[in-house]
């Protein structure tokens, strides 16, 4: 018997190229006194903001930039972003960027409107209080976070990343302009591309999928089979970028409604201890993951392998959950992405408190096949002690 499910997605997603240019008109309609600008010191010195900008101002739209924002974000940073935003007394917040700078966007706005810190919300739906109107505008395509509810900050005390889930942090409005990714680094591709992977591979095989959320993943996984090579190795392909972007906010609105599995709550480790980049955590973490799920979810294992493309005539479905594994291999290694942890930075010398802080997380619980710490400690140890290519 199925079990009962909502599916919500209240965020506003306007699509298209040069789209992030037509902000001004947009946020008329919200009244708003002045716009906090969210982002980094990259995106500013790449002239990104150039059009945005001129769109508010020809908009009437007064507004100021915060750009301190960092890989890994610790929840100092969002403190920070308050004091600042209070000081210039802004009612709103846009976040311009990556996976950091949309999930401090969120964590200002958040915590704005409620007490304490950020971490105190750790968990699903404890954020009491609305945040302040929120808006996005994604750099990247991998974390999707300009269509989820959730938000990831480091507790600067132990190394751990604590995620935040509520409905309040959905984004009013968000923006998929690919002009904005045309100039993106292969590196930053390819980490965010497999970000992207994993959150539709995760969300898809997820115990708490519904058939809205698996149809989206499923679709995003395509999408990316389709088109993060090219934008990989040809990168100024606009259909190709544009794509990528969609893939990114399905997979994302995809794991709002699911949540994701053991890749994410021990990449989040990894991020946490060593401040390894998100997205590379996760896609050398992956195909590990996977063959731990494959006993678990062999039908959903075939049906990825298809998405992703591999001929699974005449396979039993053990055998073709299998060749999924192989394609995520193979892309990786495409992609110039290391096949062991070991060269990611990862040490063996934390693993108890890696183990610890992976079976903390929520999505453990909503991993398919069932994980216990000594679970997590041989996949990790498995994925350090793989040999190079």
């Amino acid at each position: 018997m199925g079990k009962n499910y909502q599916f919500s997605i209240p965020t506003i997603i306007k699509c298209g190229r040069g789209i992030s240019a037509q902000i001004g008109e947009t946020l008329k309609s919200y009244r708003l006194k002045k716009l906090l600008i969210v982002t980094d010191k990259g995106v500013r010195q790449a002239n990104l903001l150039e059009k945005i900008e001129a769109s508010l101002r020809s908009s009437g739209i007064d507004y100021t930039i915060y750009n301190d924002v960092e890989p890994n974000p610790k929840a100092e940073l969002v403190e920070e972003g308050v004091s600042f935003l209070n000081a210039e007394q802004c009612d709103s917040v846009l976040g311009i960027g990556g996976g950091s700078s949309l999930d401090t966007a969120k964590g200002i706005a958040a915590m704005v409107t409620n007490n304490g810190s950020i971490l105190d919300y750790e968990g699903i739906g404890k954020l009491p209080n609305p945040t302040l109107p929120l808006f996005a505008i994604p750099t990247t395509a991998g974390t999707g976070s300009e269509a989820t509810a959730s938000t990831v900050f480091t507790d600067r005390e132990t190394l751990f990343k604590a995620v935040i889930i509520s409905p309040h942090l959905f984004p009013k409005v968000s923006f998929l302009d690919p002009d904005l990714i045309l100039q993106l680094p292969q590196g930053i591709t390819a980490a965010t591309g497999m970000d992207a992977l994993t959150h539709a591979i995760e969300s898809y095989v997820s115990k708490d999928a519904t058939p809205v959320s698996r149809a989206l993943a499923i679709q995003a996984i395509k999408m990316i089979a389709t088109d993060l090579e090219k934008t990989y190795f040809v990168g100024t392909d606009v259909e190709s970028r544009e794509n990528m972007l969609v893939a990114s906010m399905l997979a994302g609105v995809a794991f709002s409604q699911s949540r994701l599995g053991n890749v994410h709550a021990i990449s989040h480790t990894f991020g946490g201890v060593f401040n390894i980049p998100h997205g590379i955590a996760n896609a050398t973490l992956l195909p590990f993951v996977m063959e731990f799920n494959l006993p678990a979810c062999a039908e959903k294992m075939k049906d990825i392998a298809v998405a992703l493309g591999e001929n699974v005539t005449g396979l039993n479905t053990l055998q073709a959950g299998e060749k999924a594994i192989e394609a995520v291999k193979r892309l990786n290694q495409s992609l110039n992405i290391p096949n062991n942890i070991k060269e990611l930075g990862v040490s063996l010398d934390h693993l108890p408190q890696m183990v610890e802080d992976s079976m903390r997380s929520a999505n453990v619980l909503s991993n398919p096949r069932l994980t216990r710490a000594e679970d997590i400690a041989a996949i990790i140890e498995r994925a350090y002690a793989t040999e190079e290519l």
